[in-house]
């Protein structure tokens, strides 16, 4: 790993951080030894403390109190900064002192909304049985396969379409044959005409204004939820004082959202590409990307695939590129907790003003970006801003990748026109509904975005058209309910979701979205004191998770009166 080097004075480490010693358990010089030998000649600067605990976590399957006391010292921090951080993050285990760690072998279910309609909890139900006491079997939120629904996790390889047969097997061969493999290689990328266009905006070619412009007239806006105009973007972000950094969002925790991870698969150097053009145009120096942990197979892959660029680089220098690791956290997916994961840090939401554009990554002003965004910016280049415009429905410009999942035959990734219908999505790109299941209702924007009845099937899918209605697109991950389940039991599985992946830093948030789960568990709901608690929420939570997390119950209560009273279940 590379430290980055600013020449610009930033706040300086805590008194923790410069002890010598720190305070706390005595360290085990076996563990000590151990640590030292894993880390070996890597930096042992705290932005890295995320990345080494991962190599703990990878080496002997959970973290010790000996090993996290000698990481501390190592990296000179004290131990309770090392402790939280590690205890802050669903895919850390750590073991206190006399407890038993965990089987060297853990399978994760997930039980996010698509693969309980799916099956998930039967085979929650089955598999500890099945697979017995040396392997753990633990449910987990949405691991971006909502497609290939129930999907499953063994140790770090995805088993999708679960079965209880095809999990036992993964676990005896401890890998899986579905790993994707055939993504466009750096070779064949250039063969068609990759970093071409990177090529000629280092060359004189492509003026930064005309690029800018170009972004600017295509009307893409950020595909990571917010919407916010990438071109406008590129623009604040080059205005700020150098240096100037860049923070790449592969987190997409939102359930039903697996867009990203569906178009790294492919085309990986197309993002790279867009990625490289951005930094060029807004002047950055430094280029951090962040990937959930989920996408284990994604993250050797794009190692590989970086390590090839650096070594062949289509132009005379790059700027530094890190890959870093989430550690299984949905709220690191809001941009300022994303930046202080990358600092090594709990990924907390900051407080705004001021916004990352003006002091972000490691102080410095930072140009934010979901990976689909930078996706799109070679074709619109190359085809003209006018060319992305020029597509859509119902009055809505520019195109959609809409992650599908739920009651539809064909599930996935659908590229189709900003503004079309769910009813239009369903009939033209997803094979129409499931044979046996009448179209019921829908999520249009993933767990945050809202429920809708099938009778609202002619609004318009894009930014800005589903508020009204007490709902919004986000990152477009489309959920399709059937007669099959209930609006209310879906709006149970997201809350759930929601109280797992509260940060806890607000108490609106932390504490109403237990309260919210504990009250929608009630076959019958107070929507009197549900509607106080959506209002508190939504005013006085920090980020966008605990303003947003209401949004499902109250969907219920105004669009689906009739299931007040009924079952709470989906798939019934």
């Amino acid at each position: 790993m590379n430290d980055l080097v600013i020449p610009i004075k930033v706040e300086g480490p805590t008194k923790q951080r410069r002890r010598e010693a720190p305070k706390g358990r005595v360290v085990d010089p076996q563990a000590l030894a151990e640590v030292q030998a894993l880390l070996g000649n890597e930096s042992r600067d705290a932005q890295y403390l995320i990345e080494h605990l991962h190599k703990l976590q990878d080496k002997f399957h959970h973290l010790s109190a000996r090993h996290l006391a000698a990481l501390a010292k190592e990296m000179r921090l004290s131990q309770t900064e090392v402790y939280e951080v590690a205890s802050f993050y669903h895919h850390f285990d750590i073991v206190k002192e006399g407890d038993t760690p965990p089987a060297a072998l853990t399978v994760r279910v997930c039980d996010g909304l698509s693969c309980e309609m799916a099956g998930a909890q039967a085979l929650l139900e089955k598999l500890p049985k099945i697979l017995g006491k040396d392997v753990r079997v633990i449910h987990a939120p949405c691991i971006g396969r909502c497609e290939q629904a129930p999907a499953a996790v063994v140790h770090q390889h995805p088993v999708p379409n679960a079965t209880v047969e095809t999990v036992a097997l993964a676990v005896r061969d401890k890998k899986t044959s579905h790993i994707h493999s055939g993504h466009i290689e750096m070779a064949d990328y250039i063969a068609q005409g990759g970093y071409g266009l990177l090529k000629d905006c280092h060359g004189g070619k492509r003026s930064i204004e005309d690029v800018i412009k170009a972004m600017e007239d295509s009307g893409l806006r950020g595909l990571g939820g917010a919407g916010f105009p990438a071109g406008r973007k590129w623009r604040i972000v080059r205005d700020q004082a150098a240096p100037r950094l860049m923070a790449v969002n592969i987190d997409e925790g939102e359930p039903g959202t697996f867009k990203d991870r569906y178009y790294l698969e492919q085309d990986p150097h197309r993002f790279l590409e867009g990625m490289l053009i951005a930094a060029w145009a807004v002047g950055i120096e430094a280029i951090y990307i962040y990937l959930r942990d989920e996408y284990h197979g994604l993250r050797a892959m794009l190692e590989r695939e970086l390590a090839k660029l650096k070594a062949n680089s289509p132009i005379s220098e790059l700027p530094l590129i890190e890959l870093r690791r989430g550690a299984g956290a949905y709220i690191c997916g809001e941009e300022s907790a994303m930046i202080e994961s990358i600092e090594g840090k709990r990924g907390m939401p900051r407080l705004r003003p001021p916004y990352v554009a003006q002091v972000g990554l490691f102080g410095r002003p930072t140009l934010e970006h979901n990976f689909e965004t930078l996706f799109w910016v070679r074709e619109i280049l190359e085809k003209g801003g006018a060319w992305f415009a020029s597509h859509g429905r119902n009055g809505r410009k520019g195109l959609r990748s809409f992650s599908v999942s739920g009651r539809v035959k064909k599930p996935g990734v659908k590229l189709a026109p900003a503004g079309i219908t769910i009813q239009e999505l369903i009939d033209e790109f997803c094979g129409g509904m499931l044979d046996g299941h009448q179209f019921y209702g829908y999520l249009p924007g993933g767990a945050s975005g809202g429920i809708l009845p099938a009778s609202m099937n002619d609004i318009p899918l894009d930014f800005d058209t589903l508020q009204p209605y007490g709902c919004f697109i986000g990152s477009a991950a489309v959920v399709v309910l059937s007669n099959h389940d209930t609006a209310k039991g879906a709006a149970l599985n997201t809350m759930r979701f929601f109280q797992d992946e509260s940060c806890g830093q607000c108490t609106p948030c932390r504490t109403g979205t237990a309260k919210a789960v504990h009250m929608l568990e009630r076959n019958e709901w107070d929507t009197e004191k549900l509607n106080d608690l959506s209002t508190v929420m939504r005013d006085a939570s920090i980020c966008g998770l605990g303003q947003a997390a209401p949004n499902p119950f109250d969907c219920v209560v105004k669009y689906f009166p009739h299931e007040l009273g009924a079952g709470k279940g989906v798939g019934k």
